[in-house]
Order: structure tokens, then sequence, then C-alpha cells
């Protein structure tokens, strides 16, 4: 059964943490690993206010080939990077085992990752992979999600998971209730028709990768029962 570990690494024990080390403060998030050939093409989301910064830092990597703003949404760029992933043993570590990327995001001190194993053993194989390579890695949580994708959030952003916190924090669900849709808004500089959007969508999809997730799992394993039964 696969399994899915939320592991920490110190930025400078692999090569993309190197390449993408920035000030203290600034946050990096990859949105996506795509495979190309022999390469593996990171995307990664960064904020307007050190975009220069960041562009110049990562151009001037020997391991970088090529950087690439691909689009941006209000003050969040999208970029796209091109290097060279076999000077990476920790991701040479993550091919190996065929484990797959669900989400990172990374600082200028540590980086956070959420990764999907095909067993358990794969994530051993990992883990001694990354000990014997001298890789400092911290595992803080394994997994077996009712829904594999879902991943370690129940599928849920960072934006909707924090504004659902936000909600439940601040009694917005209490009653009486302590918090307005307005003073939502406030607090994530959104409008508060977006904050209306946005704990819709976190809600449905909670429903979707729990609750009606274990009906469905519970109802599948009733007619494999009765199947079983009427085999005998």
């Amino acid at each position: 059964m696969a399994v899915i570990a939320h592991l920490e690494i110190p930025a400078e024990s692999f090569e993309l943490g190197r390449i993408l080390e920035m000030e203290s403060g600034t946050t990096l998030e990859l949105e996506n690993m795509v495979p190309l050939g022999e390469k593996a093409v990171p995307f990664f989301s960064i904020s307007e206010d050190v975009r220069q910064t960041f562009e110049e830092t990562v151009r001037d990597h020997p391991s970088v080939e090529g950087i690439e703003e691909i689009s941006r949404h209000e003050d969040t760029l999208l970029y796209s990077l091109d290097w060279n992933v076999a000077r990476d043993v920790f991701f040479q570590g993550i091919l190996e085992t065929e484990a797959h990327i669900l989400g990172a995001t990374g600082g200028s001190n540590v980086w956070e990752f959420e990764i999907r194993f095909p067993t358990h053993e794969g994530l051993n194989e990992f883990q001694e992979f990354c000990s014997n390579a001298h890789i400092g890695l911290t595992v803080n949580r394994i997994y077996n999600p009712t829904k594999p994708s879902a991943g370690m959030w129940y599928g849920l952003t960072v934006a909707q998971r924090d504004a659902i916190l936000l909600a439940v924090d601040g009694g917005y669900y209490s009653i009486p209730r302590r918090m307005s849709t307005q003073d939502l808004a406030d607090e994530l500089g959104i409008s508060d028709q977006a904050v209306t959007e946005r704990l819709r969508r976190a809600i449905v999809t909670l429903v979707e990768n729990t609750l009606a997730a274990m009906e469905e799992e519970s109802e599948t394993a009733e007619l494999t029962r009765i199947g079983d039964t009427a085999a005998e």
C-alpha cells in the first residue's frame, strides 16, 4: 500500500535547495515537477517583492541552464526552472524509489516535502539512500490517506487551509458568531465574496476527500464481501 511522508530537509543538503537559497523570510512553493526526458522541470511560485533578487540569485547558479516566468496572478509569479537534476542526489533518490512529490515549500533554511511512496518499504529505502548520501532528513509524519491523491491536507490548497483554520479559530462558525465574513476578508486581504467562495471550496474538498471517500471505500468493501460470500 502506498504511503505519504511529510519530510523536512535543510536547504543546503540538496542541489535545488542551494539553487533556490533566498533571504530570510522568503518562501517558495513548488507547484509541480514535470519529467522531460532525463530532466525534471520544477514549477514554483514566489511573491513579486523578491522577484529581482530571486532571478539574479538563481541565474548565477552553475547548475541552472535557464529560468522563465510562466505567469503571474496579482503579486504571485510562477516560474519554470531548467536545471541539471542529475547533480541533485536527493532527487535521484526520489527517482530511484519511484516516489512522487505531491508538494513542497521552501524557506531560507529548511524545505518541507510531501512525497508519496509506492510502499512503506520504498520509504525505508529512500531513508537509507539519504542516510548513505549524508543527507539530513527528518520524517515528521507518515500516513495512508483515504484518497492517496488528496495529499497530507486532504486536497486543500494552502489558501483554503489558511481560510478555514482562521474561520474556525476566529469564531466564524461559533454561535453567536464572533467573526464576520468581512473580518475574514480583511484578515486574508481578499474580498468578502472571495472568502465565501474559498470556504465553500474548502468544505466541499474536505467532505469529498474524507466522508465521501470513506463511504465509497466502505461500499466497495461491502460489495467485495458479498461477492466473496456468494462465491463460497
